[in-house]
């Protein structure tokens, strides 16, 4: 017989309870559900529900369960429907009658509510650790290459040169970004809904605020209806997802065509590569493209919760059993992602000679051509359409700025001198761009160090 069976005639059709139960994912908050049970039972003990035995026999029992399904012994029941169902039917065949009293106080909406908080923090923590040993991957390789030149690229067109290490720091401010919001949303988060009953709390008098200090809570939600409906906080971490998996794809976009053989930038790792079934030569970046692909997934997630949650009314609702696959698709997707990330950048080769070639090609220095000119009095409007021009001939004589002549120079501009050679030379052009936020390597070495500042400060 179903626990909420007693004003039924019938029992279920087979259909519908499959189509309703959710243990085939839910079990997932099986030690979360456990340890709400367990500080649930101690503080009913606390207030005389309980008897301190009674309270005593329901955590034994809660910690035997707990043992059982960890060693993979227990057999979860679709017709008991969930995961809170399923370990009260395991308690109270393993303790009888008393087990039937755990639930007093609480509903199956605040506990799975409190269980869902409680699995979803406890994943955060495990994806900042990932996130954070990626950044500092990506620091240290930083850190190796403050003076590797590289193009740096608009419209995918080569535009001025930079550092290697510039452009690895642009990914790590955004990576900064991910966790500071990883932080915030787990700020929101911890605040224990378990009190709020199904919707209207109860007349038993449960000291809420022990219960949540004692589960890790900062506090109490302060409102049973938004207590037990309540999903910002799944949506914010889905949201900071998605942000996150778009940066990861972001990066492995450039991975992939900086591993082509028309760039040639770098070489990822073999163990980050696989070959194709017909043609010998080929080593491909499928990590880097899973990585990029699965981005879609997790912008799926969060576009499934937005959906299921647009039009509830207060306060739960059975569409809201469809909460938890999307978060768990989620997580899954971007812990793997971040777990095969890290290694495949730490272990390939940066092709140091190539990027400093291709840097000097493409007119990059063409800026700090017009630069100069502006230096020397002319305005800039001028000076870019004066470069303008030299471009064009350079274009068609297919030679680069610094190959001209001075003399070929100054029939365009009297202002030309020869320090201008030094003024568009390559290390120049980089070096001198020594601004807070600059590619210079003095800027870029006080950025790494700001940032670990950063990073240091954004842990929890």
């Amino acid at each position: 017989m179903k626990l909420w069976g007693g004003r039924f005639e019938k029992d279920t059709d087979a259909l519908v309870e499959d189509f309703h139960s959710s243990i085939a994912f839910d079990q997932r908050l099986y030690k979360h559900d456990i340890s709400g049970s367990i500080a649930h039972a101690r503080m009913l003990g606390r207030i005389g529900v309980l008897t301190s035995e009674e309270a005593q026999k329901i955590i034994e029992g809660l910690g035997i369960i707990l043992q059982e399904i960890e060693q993979g012994s227990v057999q979860f029941e679709v017709g008991a429907e969930d995961i809170h169902m399923n370990i009260e039917k395991l308690l109270t065949e393993k303790i009888g009658e008393i087990g039937k009293k755990l639930h007093t106080g609480r509903s199956r909406n605040d506990q799975v509510a409190l269980d869902f908080r409680l699995f979803l923090r406890e994943e955060m923590d495990n994806t900042k650790e990932l996130l954070i040993k990626l950044i500092d991957t990506l620091l240290q390789l930083s850190d190796k290459h403050l003076l590797t030149w590289m193009p740096g690229y608009t419209h995918l067109q080569k535009a001025q040169p930079i550092s290697f290490s510039h452009h690895l720091m642009a990914y790590i401010q955004m990576f900064l970004r991910d966790l500071g919001r990883l932080k915030d949303a787990r700020k929101r988060l911890n605040l224990s809904p378990l009190g709020s009953g199904a919707l209207a709390g109860t007349t038993f008098p449960l000291r809420r605020e022990e219960i949540a200090d004692e589960l890790g809570f900062d506090g109490i939600t302060l409102n049973s209806l938004d207590g037990v409906s309540d999903r910002d906080f799944a949506l914010e971490f889905l949201s900071s997802a998605a942000i996150l998996m778009m940066h990861l794809s972001r990066l492995c976009e450039e991975l992939i065509i900086w591993s082509t053989g028309e760039f040639s930038f770098v070489v990822i790792d073999d163990a980050y590569a696989t070959g194709s079934s017909i043609m010998p030569q080929k080593k491909n970046p499928d990590v880097a493209e899973l990585v990029r692909g699965k981005t879609g997934r997790v912008y799926g997630d969060l576009i499934t919760l937005l959906t299921v949650m647009k039009g509830l009314p207060l306060a739960y609702n059975k569409d809201m059993q469809e909460d938890k696959e999307c978060v768990f698709d989620a997580i899954d997707t971007i812990q793997k992602s971040l777990l095969v990330m890290e290694p495949m950048i730490a272990t390939m080769q940066v092709n140091k000679i190539i990027m400093a070639e291709e840097a000097k090609k493409g007119f990059t220095n063409a800026t700090d051509l017009a630069d100069y000119l502006a230096k020397k009095g002319i305005p800039f409007r001028d000076s870019h359409e004066i470069v303008g021009k030299l471009v064009l001939d350079c274009s068609k004589k297919r030679c680069a700025l610094e190959d001209l002549t001075l003399q070929e120079l100054r029939e365009v501009s009297k202002v030309f001198e020869n320090d201008l050679f030094e003024a568009i030379s390559l290390d120049y052009c980089v070096k001198s761009r020594n601004i807070p936020g600059g590619p210079a390597p003095e800027s870029v070495k006080e950025a790494i160090h700001l940032s670990r500042t950063q990073l240091a400060k954004l842990k929890w």
